[in-house]
């Protein structure tokens, strides 16, 4: 029977849990495949350490507890009444996709505890009775977006509730009194908001609507002003065309001898890349073949280093290509040639403002690079509208996935202390070598993260989309690069040379905590969810200073010196006010002065507990 079959096929009595996602799944667009563990052939969960058999869902005593749809591009629908069917589910997110319209009616799901819908573009008022009857709602996320119209006063009605973040929307209006526990920053980005916990009164805010209301009405009067007089201009003109019949008016081109849209050169679309990437000729009713041909044969790959195979364009396209995965800048492609290499190619689309030349010039600054610890570009294509970078393919999965990963999807493995330290070694080399040899940039990273360090089979840490800012436009490293989410940003505006040392100092301790630095989400905001804030507030209770520390991460008592060590460095870099922090090399300076502690941080099964092993799924 086809998957399709099986999930349209109504099935008597309730849906099983296997049933209800993958007619969830169905409601969804996304591009590449993303689900592609959602097998029928074994349940979602196991009842077995809370391990989940599919990805991007979280179990617990062997049903559905939370779904994490983080990051996969997805739009379409968010139907909540599929997932009525689900009854453990008490969690659910959808951070940084491309949802649009109205917020979905949450209180379909009347049992959820925590909602994650931040950096989407869901837009308009929110109506307050979708919450009603939501007593066990805790946390709701609706920053970036493009929310409007009022704060409905029954979310923080609620007697449960905690947590609110709708930063960077256009909401406005008076914040309603329900919500003086919350803190301040949750209301950051909403320009037309007022009143408590904000320093704005709603007097003054008012105020700055009657002069906007009296400047727009100034406005209008001056178009329709201008709309008159352009009126009687354009009456004119036609009056004397009239007088002059002989007289011809040409608008947008000469008035004889332009080509025709047949005869100008054709230029390829965005869309015919994406032809090709399928392994399909892009097609034209009215271009013979041998154009065609000659089109594709042309278009040539620039090779940025002398000591690999080159092959062209055409044989990267036709080559047998599994899609790895679609990120920020966009997707990524695992290409097996025919003639045996394997190559990774990374399709960007948002560096279209970069002219031809500044691109090949930075390109090869980049093929000038070399250091165990950096992915090398080998080669690049430069189009308009997008480009491609080529890499080599690095057999093992990125550390996010070690660290945040379940334990299917790491092979069961996890990392211990020695290993954790040599990664953290690693990586602060690579990024010393980048700032030794790009010394004019201002981030020489710019996008350090644990999705973008791969490991080796070794556990060697690999460095991957570094030195990208001089080429990607803009606002969307504003809005999408790490560099950007630095607190500096918040405080000057700017980032600086030491910015990629606090990205450096969020990744230690994530590496440490097996934690994800959540306030990376924002946009270069210090709040009271950042994980260094989060360590020193752990650090500074009576508990024990191991509480920090990953309960993955198998170690001995005799490693924990060395351990905290690597923790407080990871807090130093992470310090708020720039002047404080510490420049990269003297970070890599106490790095390395962290010992392993020799035979003594082993990684010993038997020293693992059982509580240990409860952890295997965050």
């Amino acid at each position: 029977m086809s998957l399709l079959a099986y999930v349209t096929t109504p099935s008597v009595g309730k849906l099983s849990e296997t049933d209800v996602l993958l007619k969830f799944r169905q409601s969804l667009k996304f591009d590449g495949n993303p689900f592609s563990t959602w097998n029928i052939s074994q349940p979602p969960c196991t009842n077995v350490n809370n391990v989940p058999n599919w990805k991007n869902i979280f179990c617990e005593h062997g049903k559905i507890m939370g779904l994490n749809l983080e990051n996969l591009g997805l739009s379409g629908t968010i139907d909540l009444d599929i997932l009525k069917d689900l009854p453990g589910l008490r969690t659910i997110s959808v951070l940084d996709n491309k949802f649009q319209g109205s917020l979905p009616t949450l209180n379909k799901l009347p049992l959820l505890k925590s909602a994650y819908f931040s950096n989407n573009k869901f837009s308009g008022p929110i109506d307050g009775k979708i919450f009603e009857g939501m007593n066990t709602l805790k946390k709701l996320y609706l920053a970036e977006n493009e929310f409007t119209g009022q704060l409905p006063p029954i979310i923080g009605e609620l007697p449960n509730f905690k947590e609110l973040n709708v930063k960077n929307n256009k909401f406005e209006g008076p914040i309603p009194a329900s919500y003086l526990k919350l803190s301040f920053s949750s209301f950051d980005g909403n320009p037309g908001l007022c009143g408590p916990p904000l320093s704005k009164s709603c007097s003054e805010e008012e105020q700055k609507k009657q002069e906007s209301s009296s400047s727009v009405w100034k406005i209008f009067l001056i178009v329709v002003v201008v709309t008159v007089v352009i009126g009687i201009i354009v009456f004119i003109l036609i009056s004397r065309g009239k007088k002059n019949p002989h007289q011809q008016v040409v608008l947008g081109g000469s008035s004889s001898g332009s080509p025709t849209a047949q005869d100008q050169k054709l230029i390829p679309s965005p869309d015919h890349l994406t032809k090709m990437e399928q392994g399909q000729a892009a097609s034209s009713p009215d271009r013979p073949s041998d154009v065609k041909r000659a089109e594709v044969a042309g278009q040539k790959l620039l090779f940025l280093k002398d000591d690999i195979e080159k092959f062209d364009l055409p044989d990267l396209l036709k080559a047998s290509a599994e899609v790895l995965g679609s990120g920020v800048f966009g997707s990524t492609y695992k290409a097996a040639l025919s003639t045996g290499p394997v190559m990774v190619v990374k399709r960007f689309r948002h560096m279209n403002k970069v002219g031809k030349e500044d691109f090949h010039e930075h390109m090869r600054r980049l093929g000038r690079l070399s250091h165990k610890n950096l992915l090398p570009v080998l080669a690049f294509y430069y189009r308009k509208e997008e480009k491609l970078l080529v890499f080599e393919y690095v057999n093992n999965v990125s550390l996010a996935v070690y660290l945040h990963g379940n334990s299917k999807s790491r092979g069961n493995q996890s990392l211990d202390w020695p290993t954790r330290l040599k990664i953290v070694k690693g990586v602060s080399k690579g990024i010393l070598y980048l700032y030794n040899e790009l010394p004019s940039l201002t981030a020489p990273h710019g996008h350090l993260k644990s999705s973008n360090v791969l490991l080796t089979e070794t556990f060697e840490p690999v460095l991957t989309d570094y030195a990208l800012l001089p080429v990607v436009n803009a606002e969307h490293a504003h809005e999408h690069m790490i560099s950007y989410k630095a607190p500096e940003l918040k405080q000057s505006g700017k980032i600086n040379r030491k910015t990629d040392v606090w990205t450096l100092g969020m990744l230690i301790l994530e590496i440490l905590t097996g934690k994800f630095p959540s306030n990376l989400l924002g946009k270069g905001t210090q709040d009271t969810d950042d994980l260094a804030f989060w360590v020193n507030s752990i650090l500074g209770e009576d508990s024990s200073e191991t509480e920090v520390f990953d309960k993955e991460m198998k170690r001995t008592n005799d490693c924990e010196s060395e351990m905290m060590k690597l923790l407080k460095i990871g807090i130093s870099c992470c310090e708020v006010d720039v002047e404080k922090r510490w420049d990269i090399k003297e970070a890599v300076e106490r790095i390395e002065e962290v010992k392993e502690k020799g035979n003594f941080c082993s990684t010993v099964a038997a020293a693992t507990t059982e509580a240990d092993n409860m952890h295997t799924s965050r």
